[in-house]
């Protein structure tokens, strides 16, 4: 739920294409008929994780989540007959990775979400980016500041005390919710400059890496979920699809539409999905659960994303000189 590159369980940048490589082939559905699939389904993703938390408990519904995700990944692979990779330190470095941009995240606001509205968990969602440029700029050399990105952090984060009502004393807002959602925010940029550092290049498939991601990721719910939660004695309906949605849809698809939609038109454009997810978020929360929206939340959350575009705002570079 979260896009740097425009994603929560994608291990490393999109595939390169060689020089005198055959361009990607053309998909039968346009890429924006599929991009804004994809938005609706991230922007849908917070409403199900308010709904699923109703009846399990957050251990439980990432569990749910990711164990359907990696169904959807493990289907994907065998029709494209992609394996999984080799070598123990491919598979330390995944571990890291799922830890970072799936099971703690994913658990940190389905814990968040059982005291904040879906929309606020949307919103800080959002901030990603935010916290992606202020860490690079410590962990990544070549990633240098221009004052266009800084003036957009500090945009950026006056976005958030809006949308938190900072001026009024943060009043009425559950403090340890909203930490959290901000820390599974945070949470996704050092996955991404983590997977960064390890596994960028690397020539196993982009599908074989992520699959085995959302494996590891899952098991390491399977150990957490049984230690603090206890089985559940009913399993009501609409809960239970919506961790269904969230993992085959949220999850599984979603990866699968990303990672198509960068390859075709580039990452610059697979980002923009950042963009509207917030939107998407609270128009759910909103108008299927009757959640309270004031002035400042959607004010500061247009705020936060005009921050996070500048954070985004690269140079281009210098025209070779003939």
């Amino acid at each position: 739920m979260s896009t740097a590159t425009s994603s929560r369980s994608l291990p490393a940048t999109p595939p390169r294409r060689h020089a005198g490589a055959p361009p990607a082939p053309r998909r039968s559905i346009d890429w924006r008929i599929r991009f804004a699939v994809l938005s609706l389904i991230w922007g849908f993703s917070f409403l199900l994780i308010k709904v699923a938390t109703q009846a399990y408990a957050p251990f439980q519904v990432t569990f749910g989540r990711l164990l359907f995700g990696t169904g959807v990944l493990a289907v994907a692979m065998a029709v494209r007959k992609a394996g999984l990779p080799r070598g123990a330190r491919t598979w330390g470095h995944l571990t890291v990775a799922a830890f970072f941009l799936n099971a703690l995240p994913f658990s940190l606001f389905a814990y968040a979400e059982l005291t904040i509205p879906s929309t606020l968990a949307g919103i800080c969602n959002a901030t990603s980016p935010l916290w992606g440029m202020a860490l690079s700029l410590v962990a990544l050399s070549e990633d240098r500041p221009t004052r266009r990105r800084v003036a957009g952090l500090g945009i950026g984060f006056i976005g958030v005390l809006t949308v938190l009502g900072a001026w009024q004393g943060f009043s009425g807002l559950d403090v340890t919710g909203t930490v959290m959602a901000l820390l599974a925010s945070l949470s996704y940029p050092i996955g991404w400059i983590y997977v960064r550092r390890t596994l960028a290049g690397r020539s196993e498939s982009h599908l074989s890496l992520t699959g085995a991601q959302l494996l590891l990721a899952t098991l390491q719910l399977a150990v957490v979920t049984p230690l603090f939660t206890t089985w559940p004695t009913t399993f009501p309906v609409l809960p239970l699809l919506a961790v269904v949605a969230l993992g085959t849809l949220g999850t599984g698809l979603a990866v699968l539409l990303q990672y198509g939609i960068v390859a075709e038109v580039g990452p610059t454009t697979g980002q923009m999905v950042t963009y509207f997810i917030p939107v998407i978020a609270t128009a759910a929360g909103v108008t299927l659960l009757n959640e309270g929206l004031t002035w400042n939340t959607p004010v500061g959350a247009l705020i936060v994303l005009a921050g996070a575009a500048l954070t985004q705002n690269r140079p281009r570079p210098a025209a070779p000189q003939p």
